[in-house]
């Protein structure tokens, strides 16, 4: 709490005063509300309730639910605290959970009611955890609202800009995750970049659709409360409720990635529901989504290139002036293209894509040798690669072989994790996953598996398979069975040859 630091809970006090009963928060599933100075209030007691339950500045807190007004508290309570949130996809396996936590060593975790039995099969895994509490009003862990009761009372922590806020698993490179710690100044940093970029101001809403586990969904979300605007809790998507809230709360803002879009323009189409107060929508879809979007709203599209490790976002720009482009990079980031000895390409060469700045995360949680090697030369690695234009526009152009990556509707899944789950099936001998087109998700992901001699199978079989083993977003949506694989001279498959082979699209 220096002199020249600004936290989260700085902005709450901010907040509290600029823009006092003005409503913050709108929960759609049960119609809650709260204004800015209500829910300063309401983090400051679970704040104190926390505290009092032994919670001090540098410990973590597991939270694994849907999106609500109580996930989105914890995170208030946690900058007044110091500590730090620590989000879980629960779209995860319970094995896949039981990690994510173990990693981070969290002393207290929240699960709401859908997700507490799987969170109950995984405790004798997660030893660091001394109480589970409900997120929200129901369930079987301990309530919710006993943090609540006990004032507002406690010893705020001195929390600099520079402290962890939130750490977020990435994909499992290499087939573990690692946890990207955010401090308090990439969140605001990524905050007042969002509302530069789009303009964003206290008279606008937001349609908070992407999970909270997410920065797509986070940043949305803190973006809009630092501008001082309203958020519209979705705690699941359903299209023709999205477009019931974008005219009756006038919605002006959402973010989103392949198919949410598509999916409200198809229920406007279908409805005829006006829509046009959505002027800005940011992600990642089809150039047909796009252009339909701006057709039918007047909108702007923005496009984007960024990585949680980029707190979201490293380029930014509008979908009509160059599209099929990532946008020029921030007003406080550089970003530069290197190639595999860190030297810049020349302008319209591929390079990979490097970042430095206060949007860059402060690192891997516990994994000092990752983060030499993520920022050597004094620049974040990013794994991908791109290239610019004489206009100063970034054009993606794939990831890097070490850091193969696929991306259906947004998530990020690595081929050697899906692989090492398809080869636990005793029917198979080897396999090749990748990305290929995908109508419905933009990407979707392919397996092509050696099978044993003697052996046969059925694609959706081992699609139940993987599903059981990993995230269910992660099993492949395309299976093929091949008799034989083209070889390296090393023995392994020759990925880029499989690739060729059979990645067309579907």
């Amino acid at each position: 709490m220096g002199l020249y630091d600004f936290t989260f809970y700085d902005l709450m006090n901010r907040n509290a005063a600029a823009f006092k009963d003005k409503e913050a928060w709108y929960e759609v599933d049960d119609g809650r509300t709260l204004t800015f100075s209500q829910y300063k209030e309401r983090a400051d007691q679970l704040a104190c309730g926390l505290q009092r339950a032994g919670i001090k500045k540098g410990d973590r807190i597991g939270v694994v639910g849907k999106n609500s007004l109580e996930f989105f508290l914890l995170y208030g309570a946690a900058a007044g605290l110091g500590v730090i949130m620590l989000p879980v996809n629960w779209r995860l396996s319970a094995e896949e959970v039981a990690y994510n936590l173990n990693d981070c060593t969290p002393r207290v975790v929240f699960a709401d009611e859908g997700f507490q039995e799987t969170v109950e099969g995984v405790k004798e895994k997660l030893p660091s955890v001394e109480e589970y509490f409900n997120l929200g009003a129901k369930g079987r862990f301990a309530d919710f609202d006993r943090l609540l009761g006990q004032g507002t009372d406690y010893d705020r922590a001195d929390v600099s800009t520079d402290d962890g806020f939130v750490i977020i698993h990435t994909a499992a490179v290499a087939g573990r995750p690692r946890g990207a710690l955010l401090s308090h100044g990439n969140v605001l940093c990524a905050d007042m970049h969002i509302d530069y970029l789009c303009g964003l101001d206290h008279q606008d809403v937001h349609l908070n659709i992407l999970p909270l586990f997410h920065v797509g969904g986070l940043f949305l979300v803190t973006s809009t409360f630092h501008a001082g605007a309203l958020n519209v809790n979705m705690s699941k998507f359903d299209a023709a409720k999205a477009v019931e809230l974008i005219k009756e709360k006038g919605v002006t803002v959402l973010f989103e990635f392949a198919p949410i879009l598509g999916s409200i323009l198809d229920e406007q189409e279908k409805t005829g529901t006006d829509i046009t107060s959505l002027r800005a929508a940011a992600g990642l879809d089809a150039p047909e989504t796009i252009e339909k979007f701006q057709q039918v709203t007047g909108g702007t599209f923005y496009c984007l290139y960024g990585q949680t490790e980029t707190s979201a976002i490293a380029t930014f720009g509008t979908y009509n002036e160059k599209p099929g482009s990532a946008g020029r990079p921030l007003p406080l980031s550089e970003v530069r293209l290197v190639d595999d000895y860190d030297r810049p390409v020349p302008l319209g060469e591929v390079g990979e894509i490097t970042m430095k700045g206060p949007m860059v995360f402060k690192g891997y949680w516990n994994l000092p040798k990752d983060n030499e090697y993520t920022f050597r030369e004094g620049w974040h690695h990013t794994g991908d690669t791109g290239r610019f234009d004489a206009d100063g526009f970034l054009w993606y152009a794939g990831r890097k072989a070490e850091k193969e990556l696929i991306k259906p509707g947004g998530e990020n899944v690595y081929p050697a994790e899906v692989e090492k789950a398809i080869l636990e099936h005793p029917a198979i001998e080897g396999a090749v996953v990748f990305g290929v087109p995908d109508p419905k998700w933009k990407e979707g992901i392919k397996a092509v598996c050696l099978l044993k001699p003697g052996q046969s199978l059925e694609a959706q079989e081992l699609i139940d398979f993987v599903g059981e083993q990993i995230a269910r977003y992660k099993k492949p949506q395309y299976v093929e069975f091949v008799t034989d694989f083209p070889f390296l001279e090393d023995g392994s498959p020759d990925r880029n040859k499989i690739k060729e082979m059979y990645g067309g699209g579907q």
